[in-house]
């Protein structure tokens, strides 16, 4: 696929029981009501539709229509949005001559001599749209990749990482278009968004408290997801830690890339993010090495890494905590519950899809 960007100025937008032990080893206002998760639109800045011009917008509520029609999932129409904007800005290009792209031609860029139609067909964007659905469609687990790497999938990238800097915009267009259009999104964005911009990073049950009388050195919450589920980023900010923090009985290092036990110390594969507000949350015991990167900017309910088991931990869950300054320490850790709360997210509930 291409990478003909034109530019574009844009703002940066099973619960089972278990129990690990918080904190790592060796390393040193008013709540407010959730938005309806068909009408989430995470952190985003608010005049994102308004940055783009009637040609584009119009190219949107195309896609966003196909997708209805199609039963797609709200994400997949924020990947296909967000791939648009990369390849094409939402134009609708046609053959440039000489700056073209071998035969790229349309929304997404689609080639003819690679299989997505005649040179006719993928000019149409409504066929475009639905080209690009039915391949993201057959990628297995797509709804848990990171909005990049299924953008990738399809469309195999000279570029493989562009894609994600367009989630932000791509997630207000899709929300904003389908409210314009009454069009209902099926299974909303995945996530409930609150009015402050922050989301539960994973639906599940919460299985055990913050310093309870039982855990005094419980230095967040845990969260009974089933492996491999989506870790959402809480809220809008800037990863400062990717690490893998294991070891075994004796001390030395273990891999996080295998299940951890109770004789297992250490938080396993965690990122932390720093929030605007200067706040910290730390997301623990990941399957595999986070989906991000230190210095990268993520948006409220990115896909951020899977549900796991490694490190201290009887079972796969998500420990999850939250810190008002950094670095994150024992001495700033708070309340997870009470934290979230002030942001208009109950951590206790489980919503129903």
């Amino acid at each position: 696929m291409t990478n003909r960007v034109i530019s574009v100025i844009v703002a940066t937008v099973m619960g089972v029981t278990i129990c690990c032990v918080g904190g790592l080893v060796g390393l040193s206002g008013t709540a407010t009501a959730c938005v309806p998760q068909t009408t989430a639109t995470p952190t985003a800045s608010t005049d994102t539709a308004g940055r783009y011009d009637t040609e584009q917008r119009g190219h949107v509520a195309t896609i966003v229509q196909v997708g209805a029609n199609k039963k797609v999932p709200g994400r997949g129409m924020v990947i296909a949005v967000a791939t648009a904007i990369q390849e094409s800005v939402l134009r609708n290009l046609g053959d440039l001559g000489a700056a073209n792209d071998h035969d790229s031609l349309g929304l997404f860029q689609q080639r003819p001599s690679q299989g997505w139609g005649t040179p006719q067909q993928v000019m149409d964007p409504r066929y475009a749209a639905g080209e690009f659905y039915d391949k993201l469609l057959t990628i297995d687990g797509w709804q848990q990749m990171p909005l990049t790497q299924a953008a990738q999938a399809v469309q195999r990238s000279a570029y493989p990482n562009a894609y994600a800097k367009w989630e932000p915009d791509a997630t207000a267009l899709v929300a904003d278009t389908a409210a314009v259009l009454g069009v209902e999104i099926p299974g909303g964005f995945g996530m409930c968004t609150s009015a402050s911009g922050w989301v539960k990073p994973v639906d599940a049950p919460l299985n055990s408290g913050f310093r309870t009388d039982s855990r005094p050195g419980h230095d967040g919450v845990d969260l009974g997801a089933g492996r491999g589920t989506p870790i959402r980023a809480a809220a809008s900010g800037i990863v400062i830690k990717v690490r893998c923090n294991a070891y075994n009985a004796d001390g030395s290092p273990r891999s996080c890339d295998i299940d951890g036990n109770l004789s297992t110390p250490g938080c396993g594969w965690y990122a932390e993010i720093l929030h605007p507000d200067k706040t910290v949350t730390r997301y623990c015991h990941m399957l595999q090495r986070p989906a991000v990167s230190v210095g990268e900017e993520v948006v409220a309910g990115q896909i951020i890494g899977l549900v796991g088991n490694s490190g201290h931990s009887s079972g796969p869950h998500l420990h999850l905590e939250t810190h008002t300054g950094q670095p994150a320490t024992e001495a700033n850790a708070v309340d997870p519950v009470a934290f979230f709360a002030a942001r208009g997210v109950d951590l206790r509930s489980v919503r129903t899809l």
